[in-house]
């Protein structure tokens, strides 16, 4: 396959990211962006960001997950523990974490290290999911291979008459991460490929904040 994309382009010119309008706390950054992507018609989801981890076979994997909270300053997502993504978290769990909103040409990212949250705020949050996506986290064997979908299917409606008439208990294999961030990167796009790049990075002190080239 053959294919020239060299003419798909576009010049970013909505905003600007000075450090004289910058607050010195990144959380405080990253508060003001994600509610102007709240607020953006062109975001559909706000909160969905890419999480990057190292597998068991050395290659990086990344993967699209949804923020769930933001607590302790820490950023907050569930999974099932025996993923793919949960298995390498175990074995490094050292990530990044990545938000794109195109509509508003900004991205950050976000290194961070990732850790398990208590049984409690994953009972609290998994209680507060919709009944059929309590069910679908029971029912999925998460990154197994599996032969169909009526197979995945199958296993779903076994779910269902398990609980049928009751309450749909939290999984021992399914919980929160925690994921404590050490730096967070500030792109704002510009014309002429002159993007803003801020940087924070954690120290005893606090925050260091950089300025990079684009």
């Amino acid at each position: 396959m053959e294919q020239n994309l060299h003419s798909l382009r576009k010049s970013y010119e909505k905003d600007a990211l000075l450090e004289d309008h910058l607050a010195k706390n990144p959380f405080e950054v990253f508060s003001n962006w994600f509610q102007d992507a709240e607020n953006d018609k062109g975001v559909e989801e706000a909160n969905a960001m890419a999480i990057s981890t190292i597998g068991q076979d050395g290659f990086p994997k990344t993967r699209i997950v949804l923020l769930k909270e933001i607590e302790d300053d820490t950023f907050i997502f569930y999974t099932n523990y025996t993923s793919e993504k949960a298995v390498s978290i175990s074995e490094n769990p050292q990530i990044s974490i990545h938000f794109f909103w195109p509509s508003l040409e900004r991205q950050v990212i976000i290194k961070a290290i990732a850790s398990k949250t208590s049984r409690e705020k994953s009972a609290s949050y998994f209680d507060s999911r919709p009944r059929g996506s309590q069910l679908g986290a029971w029912a999925s064997h998460q990154s197994d291979p599996i032969a169909s979908r009526e197979a995945l299917e199958k296993q779903l409606e076994e779910v269902e008459k398990r609980f049928e008439g009751q309450e749909v208990p939290l999984p021992e294999f399914w919980g929160g991460f925690q994921c404590a961030p050490v730096s967070f990167e500030f792109w704002q796009g510009r014309p002429n490929r002159l993007h803003d790049r801020i940087l924070f990075e954690k120290s005893n002190d606090g925050w260091n904040i950089k300025r990079l080239q684009p």
